[in-house]
């Protein structure tokens, strides 16, 4: 009998007790303890199954649990007769922080009170062997508690564990790296990783009950912001062989799960679809979520896209340089960029960094090797978009940047397609105003900026009719932007822009126009049109001049 295909269950004891669809992990319960590791961080993608691992490693080891072994019967874990010895034999301490989501460094402190007043709550019992000084402290955790009982929680509740047990307990923190995320992205990253260095260091290092801990997460915070004391820290990122197996599908487990359930003949479009992934030398790894949503389902969807708002992603990429709205461009038209790659990321100085927002864009699986020269710091990455989910997915992130302009965007593209400059002029002046502090963060924003961000927005609405090609050469020379139709009988159009440099003070924007058009004339960009078979007078000419938020556009 096939088990039910369940979604989003992240406790494995409701997995296994329901009968849920799963797929066998637990091996990995015994690689991870006999590394003798103290301190583990792990980072992967989202949705690939860490919250599930964390819970499946807390019924196994906690003392509490008292039916681990009945849990875990007929698993791999469960022919390890030694490691079953251990099964539960420990006192585990497990939070997760990806409900600290917060605008300000007072609403994430509030949401840190909230997690750790309601972990008390729900280990009460503790109590019975506290002392009158323990029972001082459990009286300050509240929701209203100060930034320093806040900090010292962790370690606090690691030593009741360890006392009313006697013997040393098991840390388990989920989405570490989430509410460092929020700070950076709302802009209070130093106070709040001030507070979580000390809170770390309290509950990692200080810490004398702390038996072994394990933490998951999507990036690696540099050790210098976060882990600067901790020197029994291993760090497992995707490059990493350690473990590459025991997140995600491997393209076995796929295959056999899609016999199981009648999808035989779907294997291969299911692997074009969400395949792709690479951790250390172990290539050929499913996102589980759009697996298992697949099996539950049976439509290809990008189901991926779907369970993130992907907001640093986002930010950065709307702050970010021509160069890397370009990549995005290249990106999206199936292209590769070149990069290094540094998996240390340093939010400090992320923002403008396009190695960072690559290596972030790395980190979160989006992108994915397609060869690796050099080694170490000097590697450069050959990278493109993982799947074709992911592509549907970056698509629909940079659609998101543009919704706030909703009828007043899709009506100049409109006007674009058509040549019609009269309506392109009428909503250009609003969409300027918007737009060009959405895509700078400070509001200065150089005009570039936007123009290039515009184009990315019309990859997204117009690539299912049109070719995007940016900074190509034709003819005698290279153009800013054409869009080649894939029907024939719509308009093609050549874009070129400029901008009012301080070389050209004394031109006009409409004295820039011309200069435009003249240089689309004088190097013949359409020529690349006219030999693949477009007609001439289906090929709009449009100049593109602007100073600040000041733009003409004409055509020829």
């Amino acid at each position: 009998m096939l088990k039910t295909v369940g979604l989003g269950i992240q406790d494995y004891e409701k997995v296994i007790e329901q009968n849920n669809f799963y797929i066998d992990k637990t091996k990995f319960i015994s690689e991870w303890w006999r590394s003798n590791d103290d301190i583990t961080l792990i980072t992967r993608p989202r949705r690939f199954g860490k919250t599930l691992m964390l819970s499946t490693v807390e019924k196994f080891f906690s003392i509490r649990q008292g039916n681990n072994e009945e849990l875990f019967r007929g698993l791999n874990i469960s022919k390890d007769t030694e490691m079953m010895e251990e099964c539960g034999r420990w006192p585990v301490l497990f939070v997760s922080f990806a409900g600290v989501k917060a605008e300000t460094y007072q609403g994430a402190l509030q949401q840190f009170n909230w997690l750790f007043t309601e972990w008390i709550a729900r280990n009460n019992w503790l109590k019975d062997k506290m002392s009158d000084k323990d029972q001082d402290f459990y009286k300050k955790v509240s929701y209203d508690m100060d930034e320093k009982t806040a900090g010292q929680c962790l370690n606090t509740f690691c030593r009741w564990l360890s006392d009313y047990y006697g013997k040393k307990v098991m840390i388990l923190i989920d989405e570490y790296d989430t509410p460092m995320q929020e700070a950076y992205v709302n802009g209070y990253w130093d106070e709040l990783v001030g507070f979580m260095r000390n809170m770390f260091n309290s509950t990692l290092k200080t810490n004398p009950y702390l038996g072994k801990a394990l933490l998951t997460g999507i990036t690696r915070v540099s050790r210098e912001s976060l882990f600067s004391d901790l020197n029994n820290l291993q760090i497992v990122t995707i490059s990493s062989d350690m473990y590459a197996d025991c997140f995600g599908f491997t393209e076995k487990e796929v295959f056999e799960s899609l016999d199981s359930y009648g999808y035989s003949s779907e294997k291969e479009k299911v692997k074009a679809w969400y395949d792709g992934f690479k951790f250390g030398n172990t290539e050929d790894i499913y996102n589980p979520w759009s697996i298992i949503s697949f099996l539950k389902k049976g439509k290809y969807e990008p189901y991926w896209a779907n369970t993130s708002s992907n907001s640093l992603v986002s930010k950065l990429v709307r702050e970010g340089s021509i160069e890397i709205k370009k990549a995005f461009e290249e990106l999206l038209n199936d292209g590769v960029i070149q990069t290094k790659i540094d998996e240390q990321l340093v939010y400090g100085e992320m923002t403008g960094n396009k190695n960072a927002i690559w290596s972030l864009l790395f980190s979160a699986g989006y992108l994915k090797p397609v060869t690796i020269e050099g080694e170490g710091n000097m590697a450069v990455y050959s990278l493109k978009l993982t799947n074709h989910e992911v592509k549907d997915s970056f698509s629909l992130l940079v659609e998101r940047w543009f919704e706030n302009e909703g009828e007043n965007y899709s009506y100049f593209v409109k006007a674009l397609l058509e040549g019609n400059i009269d309506d392109m002029m009428d909503t250009m002046s609003e969409i300027c105003e918007d737009m060009i502090s959405t895509f700078d963060g400070s509001g200065k924003a150089a005009p570039e900026n936007f123009y290039h961000g515009l184009v990315i927005g019309l990859l997204v609405e117009l690539r299912d009719r049109y070719e995007i090609k940016s900074n190509r050469e034709s003819g005698l020379g290279r153009y800013d932007v054409m869009l080649r139709p894939k029907d024939k009988k719509d308009n093609a159009v050549i874009i070129e822009f400029k901008a009012k440099r301080r070389s050209e003070k004394g031109k006009t924007l409409d004295e820039l126009c011309d200069m435009a058009l003249k240089q689309i004339e004088d190097k013949k960009y359409e020529a690349e049109l006219l030999s693949a078979g477009y007609e001439k007078e289906k090929i709009i000419k449009l100049a593109f001049a602007f100073e600040g938020k000041d733009v003409l556009i004409k055509r020829d």
